[in-house]
């Protein structure tokens, strides 16, 4: 597990030297298992309608309720490798 945990925050590291920007889709999902990776299932009130991307960060997030934080550690460290990092 530690080996893991410190692969997922290398990553983290390595997703903010990547060259060019990802488009909105794959930073949704970057988002999304870090949150779960990081925190495990999605908590508190979602946003207010008007907050578009706080809205669709939560939706994003939510879509990966009950997955093990492990998993999401695995898949957000092979996204953040096949963007190029």
């Amino acid at each position: 597990m530690a080996d893991l945990k410190a692969q997922f925050e290398k990553a983290a590291e390595d997703v903010k030297k990547l060259g060019e920007r990802p488009d909105n889709d794959t930073l949704l999902k970057l988002y999304a298992l870090y949150k779960q990776g990081s925190e495990g299932d999605v908590s508190g009130p979602k946003p207010g309608f008007f907050d578009f991307v706080g809205t669709a960060k939560y939706e994003a997030w939510t879509k990966l309720k009950g997955m093990a934080p492990d998993e999401a550690m695995k898949k957000y460290i092979e996204l953040v490798r096949k963007l190029g990092a």
